[in-house]
């Protein structure tokens, strides 16, 4: 097809329209018309040429209106000449991001200099390319602005080399909503899902599960964490049931009544429950439980423990639960009370004893997060501390 038949298929009013320096919309209009002919046609390479150069004279148009149109029509293109690609690059945000996301003609190099000296936006639009290279992910890792590295994490055509993996997982530990875009690829290293699940929150774990394939001991582990979170959100949502003894029987006949389970009750803030738990497991009434865990010296503790069959390692964090909540008042126990209440009680056990289990501490903090949304949004959660 050569730049006659390209003309051919332009009507009069278009060319009018492409010159007239007045009428920007109608100008954008007609170098739309303009670009989807050139970016579909077949030229020959003295054609081709011309095309270039009619290319170059809209890249440099005053209208911004005529500008997006030939970014917007060629983004794909292969067609689009590199320098007006880069041209274009620079240009203002709805000019670049459509190149910068999709021209097949910027390089690595184009690329990179992209994310050195870009803003967040266009660091994004480069890590949502339908493939980025090792070496312009590699750079993402090191500099790029959280959001540009999410968006990099969840898109299957950018290239993580295991080094820039480890490195985002280094960088990132203290974010996990920028970890948590990794859930989102089709296919994750096993080190690598194993490593997230440490950043990550419960709902990115349970998404981790469902798309991902896990070792059977580290599933079953995952699960019953979840289904222990589950349980522990219900009583802070709806307190204890009329009949306690009755809820963790059921409990510990389908094998759920956990250690992790126990101290999350406690840290909590959930002292009857975590009391009918100790009873339930140590085959004593609730009366005789409460004198052992509440005992002024440590003997009743230890020895109700012991009965229990619980593992001694969790005994100091226990210890430090319950002195903690010993040394706190409730307050009216309003939803402010309750939430005030269970953070200085997270503090307190957290500061007495520094060796508290690290996954029930990241619990706990994510609770209390939680709990202090739903108090701005919605008035704040049931006073159920207790």
């Amino acid at each position: 097809m050569s730049v006659q038949t390209l003309r051919s298929r332009l009507s009069r009013v278009d060319i009018e329209r492409l010159v007239n320096q007045e009428d920007p919309e109608a100008r954008a209009l007609a170098a739309r018309k303009v670009c989807a002919r050139i970016a579909g046609a077949g030229l020959s390479e003295s054609d081709r040429g011309m095309a270039d150069q009619i290319l170059r004279i809209l890249a440099q148009d005053a209208a911004e209106l005529v500008r997006r149109a030939l970014s917007v029509t060629l983004q794909r293109s292969p067609h689009l000449p590199s320098d007006v690609a880069r041209a274009l690059a620079e240009d203002v945000d709805s000019i670049a991001i459509p190149i910068i996301a999709g021209s097949p003609v910027l390089d690595d190099n184009d690329l990179l200099e992209i994310v050195r000296r870009a803003d967040p936006a266009r660091q994004m639009a480069v890590a949502s390319r339908t493939e980025v290279h090792e070496i312009v992910v590699d750079e993402l890792v090191s500099i790029g602005a959280p959001e540009a590295v999410k968006t990099a994490a969840a898109n299957d055509g950018a290239a993580f080399s295991p080094d820039s993996l480890n490195r985002t997982i280094e960088r990132f530990s203290g974010h996990p909503a920028v970890l948590e875009g990794f859930v989102e690829r089709k296919v994750l290293p096993l080190e690598i899902t194993e490593k997230l699940i440490a950043h990550i929150s419960d709902a990115a774990i349970d998404r981790l599960v469902a798309r991902h394939a896990l070792p059977p001991q580290l599933a079953v582990e995952l699960a019953e964490g979840a289904r222990e979170r589950a349980t522990i959100d219900l009583v802070d949502q709806g307190g204890l049931t009329p009949d306690p003894r009755r809820f963790v029987q059921q409990m510990q006949m389908n094998a759920r009544l956990t250690p992790s389970f126990i101290l999350r009750a406690l840290f909590r803030g959930h002292m009857t429950l975590f009391e009918h738990c100790v009873a339930e497991l140590a085959s004593v009434d609730h009366a005789k439980a409460w004198l052992l865990i509440h005992d002024a010296g440590h003997l009743g503790l230890e020895a109700v423990f012991e009965r229990a069959g619980l593992p001694t390692r969790i005994l100091p964090a226990v210890r430090a639960g319950i002195s903690a909540w010993h040394s706190l008042e409730l307050g009216a126990g309003g939803a402010r009370d309750v939430i005030e209440f269970r953070k200085r009680l997270t503090e307190r056990i957290f500061t007495q004893f520094q060796g508290a289990p690290e996954r029930e501490l990241t619990y706990c903090l994510d609770r209390l997060d939680a709990d202090v949304s739903a108090l701005s949004e919605n008035g704040g959660p049931r006073a159920a501390a207790g």
